[in-house]
Formats: structure tokens, C-alpha cells, sequence
């Protein structure tokens, strides 16, 4: 598919004047990282990640018709509401992706709305909000065009064009539409991966990958000292930029037949290479930063060690941040909590930490239309 088939020429305002729609869309984790990308948020290379299940954005979109016509140049009309709070500050993240999606879906300005949003979750501290928030409010975007467009529209275009549309506000977030394994970017070994949204893996899973479990360790909660968006536009200039585009798109390769396989000690090997490649380039890129801190190499050192001494098939991976996701398999769950408790919590902030394990996406919850009569 291409952009133009996601453009809605055929719609009708006054079936759906007033009301609202609420979605649950979880975050993600990469397994193997995209980090770089070009306009329009297209990545530099394919990712692939585990969709998350407790780690979730609750988005209610409340809309309302205007009660004029909108003419040419006006603006958009809302306002955010963030953990009960107005939050003016996130506005603009907001003004930009309607305005990057406008084109395909047009009605936008016909409307006010209201957006209510709130995390499970410490907001930015490495953990990815924005692929949670975005998710959540691009299919909020697309209830609201299944109200007005009257055709029939299909579940795989919906959720493909959502996930179009939520890459448009943050990338990573076009891998929280669907689960369990999502991949996003072009990948001539992944049919029907596209720059364009998530697909969904399309090779079976082995056993071993099933109910997967991300405990999430977080060493800091306060919001990251530079942001992600600042830390792909660092890539554009980097020195070793070209080699880690081809180490991504070759562990695609590798891990598509590891997870197939059911290979878990070569999975650790490339998820763990992935996060520290990912550290790496922000270290080396000019300007360059460091998002982990003291306690998340003292969490790697610790499974590390207990992963020699029991050899569990327990794993690390990072996000653009000093938390931990602590990976492994069903089987090992009792083991490997057990080790979490009595060792690593200790490093975590205040000692909190998330128990999750992998989703399926996003959860439509609540759907109310009332059709008003509004004239123009």
C-alpha cells in the first residue's frame, strides 16, 4: 500500500456530531532497534518489537461538530488533558501530527475536541510514551472515520492505517497497534514489511517466545535529559551511521529465524548486542549524551552474573533511557521474579519496578455518537 490509499475522499460529518471514543493501546519494546530516520518519519532501517500489555496509554477523544463550516487556513481546535491535568506544553506535538495527517483524514478541523490521556506508567523516563499516546489517539482518529465514512471498512485496512497515521506522530509508535511481534521498515526477508506502518510477524512463533515477560526496571523517572526525537536527527551526521543501518537490517535476519526456532541463547545474544549498539551510537554521536546512569550497569552486571552461574535464559534490553527490561520465558518466570526481588530491585528508583508480559495491542473501550443537529 501506498500513501494515497490511505487518503479518505468520502466522508459525512453529521453521522457523528458529537461524542467520544476511547482507546487502551500499549507500549513497546524493540528487540531490534531503529534509531535515524528520515522525513516523513520514515526509519533507516527495520525494527521489530515485543508489544507490551501492562505498560499502556488510556486515550479518550471527545469530539464535537462545529457549528460552522471551517473555512480555508483555519486552525484546529483542541485542547489536552494529560493524567487529569491541562497540559499546554503537549500541544504542540499534537498541532503537528494533525497537521501531518490532515491529508488523510480531512475532517479534523471540522470538529473540537477534548483529549484525555493518562499513562500506567512514569511519562518520558525511557519507556516509550510517546508510541503508547500516539497509538492511542491515532485510532481514536480512526473511530472516528469509521462513524463518518459509512462504507465498510475492513479490520486489517483500519488497523493498517492507523498504524500509518500514529508513525506520523512518533515512529516507534506504529508498532503498538497490533502484537505480539511487530515489524516496521522495508525488509526484503519480511513479507509485506513496509516504511509505511507495522506488520505483524509473519512467521510462526515458536513456544518458547510465547507469554514472553518484560519486567521493567526503573532506575529513573524523571523525563530524559535529551529527547528521542533530538537523539534520530544526531544520526543524520554520524560517523557510524551506514554500519549500524546494515548491523539492524542483518539482525533482522538473524533474529527472524531465532525466534522461529525457538533458539533462546542466540536470541539473548542479539538482543543484548542491539541495546548496547543502541547506547553506543548516542555515546559517539556529536553532540554526544549518555541516558544510562550507575544503576542500570550495576543491573547488567547482575544478570550477567546470575545468568553464568544458572544459565537462565534471562536478558536485558534498553529503550532511549536509564530503565531496564529485564526479558525471559514463561518457563522461568518463578526463577527469574525470584532473582529480580532479592537482587535488582534494589537499583530501581524508590524500588519500583512493572511486571509485563507481551500483548496483543490496542483495546477499543468506549464508543458514544450522539448525532446533533448542527446547521451551516
Amino acid at each position: 500500500m501506498t500513501e494515497t490509499d490511505f487518503i479518505l475522499s468520502n466522508f459525512d460529518v453529521s453521522k457523528a456530531s458529537n461524542g467520544s471514543v476511547t482507546w487502551k493501546t500499549p507500549s513497546n519494546i524493540a528487540l531490534v532497534k531503529y534509531w535515524g530516520k528520515q522525513e516523513p518519519q520514515i526509519p533507516e532501517n527495520a525494527s521489530i518489537s515485543f508489544t507490551l500489555d501492562a505498560c499502556f496509554t488510556l486515550t479518550t477523544l471527545e469530539f464535537r461538530l462545529k457549528k460552522k463550516r471551517p473555512v480555508t487556513g483555519s486552525e484546529f481546535n483542541f485542547e489536552i488533558f494529560f493524567e487529569g491535568e491541562k497540559k499546554e506544553d503537549f500541544k504542540p506535538k499534537i498541532q503537528k501530527f494533525f497537521e501531518r495527517i490532515e491529508q488523510y483524514v480531512p475532517f479534523l478541523k471540522d470538529y473540537d475536541f477534548i483529549i484525555k490521556s493518562r499513562n500506567s506508567f512514569p511519562h518520558s523516563s525511557g519507556i516509550a510514551s510517546s508510541a503508547s499516546g500516539m497509538s492511542a489517539l491515532a485510532l481514536c482518529v480512526m473511530s472516528l472515520e469509521r462513524l463518518l465514512n459509512g462504507a465498510e471498512m475492513t479490520d486489517e485496512y483500519f488497523n493498517k492505517k492507523a498504524s500509518f497515521l500514529a508513525r506520523l506522530g512518533s515512529g516507534s509508535a506504529c508498532r503498538s497497534i497490533e502484537g505480539e511481534l511487530i515489524v516496521w521498515g522495508n525488509h526484503t526477508e519480511i513479507e509485506g514489511s513496509s516504511n509505511l506502518f507495522g506488520t505483524k510477524f509473519p512467521f510462526k512463533i515458536h513456544e518458547n517466545f510465547k507469554n514472553y515477560h518484560d519486567t521493567i526496571l526503573l532506575v529513573d523517572e524523571d523525563e530524559k535529559q535529551v529527547s528521542s526525537t533530538v537523539g534520530h536527527q544526531l544520526m543524520n551526521n554520524h560517523p557510524f551511521a551506514q554500519q549500524r543501518f546494515q548491523q539492524a537490517n542483518d539482525n533482522i535476519s538473524k533474529i527472524s529465524e531465532i525466534i522461529q526456532k525457538g533458539d533462546l541463547k542466540q536470541f539473548i545474544k542479539i538482543v543484548e548486542s542491539e541495546a548496547l549498539s543502541l547506547h553506543a551510537m548516542m555515546m559517539t554521536s556529536n553532540p554526544y549524551f549518555i541516558l544510562m546512569k550507575p544503576n542500570t550497569l550495576k543491573i547488567i552486571n547482575k544478570i550477567w552474573e546470575f545468568r553464568s552461574k544458572t544459565n537462565a535464559n534471562i536478558c536485558f534490553t534498553l529503550d532511549a533511557g536509564a530503565n531496564v527490561h529485564v526479558l525471559f520465558p514463561e518457563s522461568e518466570k518463578e526463577s527469574v521474579n525470584n532473582f529480580i526481588i532479592n537482587e535488582l530491585i534494589q537499583f530501581c528508583y524508590k524500588k519500583h519496578y512493572i511486571c509485563d508480559i507481551i500483548g496483543n495491542g490496542g483495546t477499543q473501550l468506549i464508543v458514544k455518537n450522539e448525532q446533533l443537529k448542527i446547521g451551516y
